[in-house]
Protein backbone atom coordinates (compact mmCIF):
# COMPACT_ATOMS: atom_id res chain seq x y z
CA UNK A 1 0.00 0.00 0.00
CA UNK A 2 1.89 3.60 -1.31
CA UNK A 3 1.04 6.86 -0.91
CA UNK A 4 0.04 7.19 -5.02
CA UNK A 5 -2.73 4.01 -4.72
CA UNK A 6 -6.11 5.18 -4.79
CA UNK A 7 -9.11 3.05 -3.38
CA UNK A 8 -12.65 2.78 -4.53
CA UNK A 9 -15.81 2.65 -1.56
CA UNK A 10 -15.51 -0.54 -1.62
CA UNK A 11 -12.03 -1.61 -1.40
CA UNK A 12 -12.09 1.24 1.92
CA UNK A 13 -14.88 -0.66 3.49
CA UNK A 14 -12.76 -3.55 3.30
CA UNK A 15 -9.91 -2.12 4.91
CA UNK A 16 -11.86 -0.24 7.63
CA UNK A 17 -14.61 -2.61 8.33
CA UNK A 18 -16.81 0.48 8.03
CA UNK A 19 -19.98 -0.65 5.73
CA UNK A 20 -19.84 1.36 2.05
CA UNK A 21 -23.12 3.74 2.92
CA UNK A 22 -21.42 4.54 6.09
CA UNK A 23 -18.05 5.88 4.22
CA UNK A 24 -20.53 7.66 1.92
CA UNK A 25 -22.14 9.23 4.26
CA UNK A 26 -19.12 10.32 5.99
CA UNK A 27 -17.72 11.57 2.65
CA UNK A 28 -21.02 13.52 1.64
CA UNK A 29 -20.64 15.46 5.38
CA UNK A 30 -16.99 16.26 4.18
CA UNK A 31 -15.29 14.40 6.98
CA UNK A 32 -13.69 11.95 4.16
CA UNK A 33 -13.14 13.79 1.16
CA UNK A 34 -12.45 11.59 -2.29
CA UNK A 35 -8.82 12.62 -3.73
CA UNK A 36 -10.03 12.06 -7.44
CA UNK A 37 -12.96 10.47 -9.19
CA UNK A 38 -12.90 7.23 -11.78
CA UNK A 39 -13.37 7.88 -15.30
CA UNK A 40 -16.77 6.15 -14.91
CA UNK A 41 -17.38 9.06 -11.98
CA UNK A 42 -16.57 6.69 -8.91
CA UNK A 43 -14.79 8.07 -5.66
CA UNK A 44 -11.28 7.27 -5.47
CA UNK A 45 -10.04 7.97 -2.14
CA UNK A 46 -6.39 8.27 -0.85
CA UNK A 47 -4.05 6.39 1.73
CA UNK A 48 -5.13 9.37 4.45
CA UNK A 49 -8.44 8.68 4.37
CA UNK A 50 -7.74 5.13 6.12
CA UNK A 51 -6.42 6.79 8.55
CA UNK A 52 -9.16 9.58 9.12
CA UNK A 53 -12.22 7.09 8.90
CA UNK A 54 -10.33 4.94 11.78
CA UNK A 55 -10.00 8.23 13.86
CA UNK A 56 -13.61 8.84 12.76
CA UNK A 57 -14.64 5.61 14.16
CA UNK A 58 -13.15 5.52 17.53
CA UNK A 59 -14.65 9.86 18.12
CA UNK A 60 -17.71 8.52 17.19
CA UNK A 61 -17.88 5.42 19.29
CA UNK A 62 -16.84 7.95 22.44
CA UNK A 63 -20.18 9.93 21.38
CA UNK A 64 -18.74 12.77 19.90
CA UNK A 65 -21.21 14.51 17.22
CA UNK A 66 -20.14 14.76 13.06
CA UNK A 67 -19.65 18.52 13.24
CA UNK A 68 -16.78 18.42 16.45
CA UNK A 69 -15.55 15.62 14.85
CA UNK A 70 -14.65 17.39 11.23
CA UNK A 71 -13.53 19.91 13.13
CA UNK A 72 -10.62 17.47 14.95
CA UNK A 73 -10.14 15.79 11.69
CA UNK A 74 -9.70 18.90 9.65
CA UNK A 75 -7.35 20.51 12.59
CA UNK A 76 -9.96 23.30 13.44
CA UNK A 77 -9.88 22.14 17.27
CA UNK A 78 -6.77 20.23 18.67
CA UNK A 79 -8.12 16.49 19.94
CA UNK A 80 -7.06 17.34 23.65
CA UNK A 81 -9.09 20.33 24.13
CA UNK A 82 -12.21 18.04 22.51
CA UNK A 83 -11.47 15.17 24.61
CA UNK A 84 -11.36 17.97 27.41
CA UNK A 85 -14.85 19.13 26.91
CA UNK A 86 -16.63 15.61 26.05
CA UNK A 87 -15.10 13.95 29.15
CA UNK A 88 -16.85 16.95 31.31
CA UNK A 89 -19.77 16.36 29.63
CA UNK A 90 -19.87 12.66 30.04
CA UNK A 91 -19.20 13.28 33.49
CA UNK A 92 -22.31 15.66 33.79
CA UNK A 93 -24.22 12.62 31.58
CA UNK A 94 -23.23 9.73 34.13
CA UNK A 95 -23.96 11.80 37.24
CA UNK A 96 -27.78 12.85 35.66
CA UNK A 97 -27.96 8.41 34.56
CA UNK A 98 -27.13 7.82 38.55
CA UNK A 99 -29.93 10.11 39.65
CA UNK A 100 -32.32 8.43 37.70
CA UNK A 101 -31.04 5.15 38.37
CA UNK A 102 -31.50 5.91 42.58
CA UNK A 103 -34.79 7.60 41.70
CA UNK A 104 -35.97 4.44 40.05
CA UNK A 105 -34.80 1.98 42.60
CA UNK A 106 -36.35 3.55 45.44
CA UNK A 107 -39.82 3.58 43.09
CA UNK A 108 -38.98 -0.04 42.82
CA UNK A 109 -38.25 -0.29 46.16
CA UNK A 110 -40.96 1.62 47.82
CA UNK A 111 -43.35 1.15 45.25
CA UNK A 112 -44.84 5.00 44.67
CA UNK A 113 -47.54 6.88 43.14
CA UNK A 114 -46.76 8.32 40.41
CA UNK A 115 -47.11 11.68 42.20
CA UNK A 116 -44.80 10.66 44.64
CA UNK A 117 -42.33 9.94 41.81
CA UNK A 118 -42.27 13.01 40.47
CA UNK A 119 -42.17 14.51 43.24
CA UNK A 120 -38.43 12.45 44.18
CA UNK A 121 -37.66 12.85 40.68
CA UNK A 122 -37.41 16.93 40.93
CA UNK A 123 -35.89 16.57 44.44
CA UNK A 124 -32.94 13.87 43.16
CA UNK A 125 -32.20 16.61 40.06
CA UNK A 126 -31.70 19.91 42.09
CA UNK A 127 -28.26 22.16 41.72
CA UNK A 128 -26.16 21.86 44.30
CA UNK A 129 -27.22 25.50 44.45
CA UNK A 130 -31.04 24.72 45.07
CA UNK A 131 -30.18 22.16 47.45
CA UNK A 132 -28.03 23.95 49.40
CA UNK A 133 -31.54 26.59 49.74
CA UNK A 134 -33.48 23.83 50.35
CA UNK A 135 -31.54 22.61 53.44
CA UNK A 136 -30.80 26.29 54.10
CA UNK A 137 -34.48 27.28 54.52
CA UNK A 138 -34.90 23.64 56.95
CA UNK A 139 -32.12 24.74 59.24
CA UNK A 140 -33.54 28.47 59.57
CA UNK A 141 -36.65 27.19 60.49
CA UNK A 142 -35.72 25.07 62.99
CA UNK A 143 -32.50 27.27 64.37
CA UNK A 144 -33.41 30.48 63.61
CA UNK A 145 -33.00 33.11 66.23
CA UNK A 146 -30.66 30.50 67.54
CA UNK A 147 -27.72 29.88 65.45
CA UNK A 148 -25.46 32.63 66.79
CA UNK A 149 -24.66 30.68 69.70
CA UNK A 150 -21.27 28.51 69.42
CA UNK A 151 -22.76 25.52 69.93
CA UNK A 152 -26.11 25.85 67.68
CA UNK A 153 -23.84 27.09 65.08
CA UNK A 154 -22.25 23.80 65.12
CA UNK A 155 -25.43 22.29 65.14
CA UNK A 156 -26.35 23.52 61.93
CA UNK A 157 -23.30 22.98 60.15
CA UNK A 158 -23.20 18.84 61.25
CA UNK A 159 -26.82 18.28 59.98
CA UNK A 160 -26.16 20.30 56.59
CA UNK A 161 -26.04 16.96 53.80
CA UNK A 162 -23.32 17.45 51.18
CA UNK A 163 -24.52 14.98 48.45
CA UNK A 164 -20.99 14.09 46.50
CA UNK A 165 -20.62 15.60 42.66
CA UNK A 166 -20.76 11.65 41.50
CA UNK A 167 -23.04 9.88 44.51
CA UNK A 168 -23.45 6.21 45.29
CA UNK A 169 -27.17 5.01 44.30
CA UNK A 170 -27.94 4.96 47.77
CA UNK A 171 -26.52 8.61 48.61
CA UNK A 172 -29.21 9.88 46.11
CA UNK A 173 -31.55 7.73 47.38
CA UNK A 174 -30.92 8.99 51.11
CA UNK A 175 -30.77 12.74 49.63
CA UNK A 176 -34.12 12.41 48.22
CA UNK A 177 -35.84 11.16 51.52
CA UNK A 178 -34.34 13.49 53.49
CA UNK A 179 -35.30 16.42 51.36
CA UNK A 180 -38.72 15.22 52.09
CA UNK A 181 -38.62 15.14 55.68
CA UNK A 182 -37.28 18.73 55.52
CA UNK A 183 -40.21 19.82 53.23
CA UNK A 184 -42.77 18.21 56.09
CA UNK A 185 -44.05 20.66 58.54
CA UNK A 186 -44.33 18.51 61.26
CA UNK A 187 -41.05 17.62 61.14
CA UNK A 188 -40.00 20.79 61.15
CA UNK A 189 -41.88 21.75 64.23
CA UNK A 190 -40.49 18.86 65.80
CA UNK A 191 -37.24 20.20 65.78
CA UNK A 192 -37.89 23.25 66.32
CA UNK A 193 -38.87 22.40 69.36
CA UNK A 194 -36.32 20.41 70.80
CA UNK A 195 -33.73 22.73 70.07
CA UNK A 196 -35.95 25.78 71.98
CA UNK A 197 -35.99 23.48 74.73
CA UNK A 198 -32.33 23.33 74.56
CA UNK A 199 -31.68 26.95 73.59
CA UNK A 200 -34.49 27.57 77.48
CA UNK A 201 -32.17 24.98 79.31
CA UNK A 202 -29.14 26.70 78.40
CA UNK A 203 -30.53 30.06 79.33
CA UNK A 204 -31.59 28.98 83.00
CA UNK A 205 -28.27 27.85 83.66
CA UNK A 206 -26.27 29.25 85.88
CA UNK A 207 -22.69 28.20 84.39
CA UNK A 208 -20.92 30.53 82.40
CA UNK A 209 -19.51 27.68 80.47
CA UNK A 210 -22.11 25.64 78.08
CA UNK A 211 -22.85 22.16 79.57
CA UNK A 212 -23.81 19.30 77.98
CA UNK A 213 -27.43 19.36 77.30
CA UNK A 214 -29.65 16.65 79.04
CA UNK A 215 -29.95 14.18 76.06
CA UNK A 216 -26.23 13.61 76.33
CA UNK A 217 -26.23 13.45 80.00
CA UNK A 218 -29.00 10.82 79.76
CA UNK A 219 -27.00 8.96 77.03
CA UNK A 220 -23.83 9.17 79.38
CA UNK A 221 -25.47 7.62 82.29
CA UNK A 222 -27.83 5.33 81.07
CA UNK A 223 -25.72 3.72 78.78
CA UNK A 224 -23.71 1.60 80.82
CA UNK A 225 -27.08 0.92 82.91
CA UNK A 226 -28.66 -0.97 79.17
CA UNK A 227 -24.77 -2.60 78.87
CA UNK A 228 -25.46 -4.56 82.83
CA UNK A 229 -28.95 -5.44 81.98
CA UNK A 230 -30.52 -2.97 84.87
CA UNK A 231 -34.26 -2.83 84.57
CA UNK A 232 -35.71 0.61 84.30
CA UNK A 233 -38.23 -0.03 86.63
CA UNK A 234 -36.59 -1.99 89.12
CA UNK A 235 -34.79 -0.47 92.35
CA UNK A 236 -31.41 -0.85 90.97
CA UNK A 237 -31.92 1.89 88.35
CA UNK A 238 -32.80 4.65 91.31
CA UNK A 239 -29.17 6.30 91.43
CA UNK A 240 -29.60 6.53 87.87
CA UNK A 241 -32.74 8.57 87.72
CA UNK A 242 -31.47 10.86 90.77
CA UNK A 243 -28.52 11.49 88.93
CA UNK A 244 -29.51 12.65 85.41
CA UNK A 245 -32.82 14.40 86.80
CA UNK A 246 -30.67 16.28 89.63
CA UNK A 247 -28.77 17.42 86.30
CA UNK A 248 -31.93 18.04 84.75
CA UNK A 249 -32.91 20.71 87.88
CA UNK A 250 -29.24 22.15 87.95
CA UNK A 251 -29.71 23.02 84.07
CA UNK A 252 -33.32 24.54 84.83
CA UNK A 253 -32.44 25.93 88.02
CA UNK A 254 -35.67 24.01 89.55
CA UNK A 255 -36.28 21.47 92.55
CA UNK A 256 -35.70 17.54 91.80
CA UNK A 257 -39.67 16.49 92.58
CA UNK A 258 -42.14 14.89 90.38
CA UNK A 259 -42.94 17.96 88.10
CA UNK A 260 -39.20 18.30 86.64
CA UNK A 261 -39.31 13.84 86.01
CA UNK A 262 -42.91 14.26 84.37
CA UNK A 263 -41.43 17.59 82.15
CA UNK A 264 -38.08 15.94 81.99
CA UNK A 265 -40.20 12.28 80.60
CA UNK A 266 -42.01 14.46 77.71
CA UNK A 267 -38.57 16.28 76.59
CA UNK A 268 -36.97 12.73 76.33
CA UNK A 269 -39.99 11.67 74.54
CA UNK A 270 -39.66 14.77 72.05
CA UNK A 271 -35.94 14.26 71.68
CA UNK A 272 -36.68 10.17 71.26
CA UNK A 273 -38.91 10.99 67.73
CA UNK A 274 -37.74 8.35 65.30
CA UNK A 275 -37.84 10.96 62.31
CA UNK A 276 -34.84 12.98 64.23
CA UNK A 277 -32.80 9.41 64.45
CA UNK A 278 -34.12 8.99 60.71
CA UNK A 279 -32.69 12.14 59.54
CA UNK A 280 -29.23 11.36 60.85
CA UNK A 281 -29.01 7.73 59.42
CA UNK A 282 -29.93 9.51 56.16
CA UNK A 283 -27.65 12.27 56.58
CA UNK A 284 -24.50 10.03 57.65
CA UNK A 285 -25.40 7.98 53.97
CA UNK A 286 -25.59 11.45 52.06
CA UNK A 287 -22.49 12.47 53.58
CA UNK A 288 -20.75 9.19 53.35
CA UNK A 289 -19.78 9.35 57.46
CA UNK A 290 -19.87 6.15 60.10
CA UNK A 291 -23.80 5.43 60.57
CA UNK A 292 -24.51 7.01 63.69
CA UNK A 293 -25.78 4.88 66.92
CA UNK A 294 -28.78 4.57 67.97
CA UNK A 295 -30.22 5.99 70.80
CA UNK A 296 -33.48 5.33 70.80
CA UNK A 297 -33.17 2.51 73.76
CA UNK A 298 -31.20 4.84 76.26
CA UNK A 299 -34.28 7.04 75.97
CA UNK A 300 -36.83 4.52 75.68
CA UNK A 301 -35.40 3.35 79.05
CA UNK A 302 -35.11 6.80 80.39
CA UNK A 303 -38.82 7.65 79.85
CA UNK A 304 -39.56 4.14 81.11
CA UNK A 305 -38.10 4.59 83.94
CA UNK A 306 -39.52 8.64 84.78
CA UNK A 307 -43.00 7.14 83.80
CA UNK A 308 -42.74 4.56 86.60
CA UNK A 309 -41.56 6.97 88.94
CA UNK A 310 -44.11 9.51 88.58
CA UNK A 311 -47.22 7.57 88.40
CA UNK A 312 -49.89 8.50 91.37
Amino acid sequence: MNGDTLYSIGELARRTGLTVKTIRFYSDRGIVAPTDRSPAGYRLYGIDAVARLDLVRTLRELGLDLPTIRKVVDHELSLPEVAAAHAEALTVQIRVLCLRRAVLTAVAERGSTPEETERMHQLARLSEDERSRLIGDFLDTVFGGLDAAPAFAGAMRSMTPELPDNPEAEQVQAWVELAEMSLDPGFRAVMRRMVEDQAAEQTRSDVTVPRPDIAAAVRDQVGPALTAGIAPASPQADPIVAQFTAYYAHLLGRPDDIELRRRLATRLESVNDPRRERYLQLLAVVNGWPAPESLAPVFDWSVHALRTRTQR
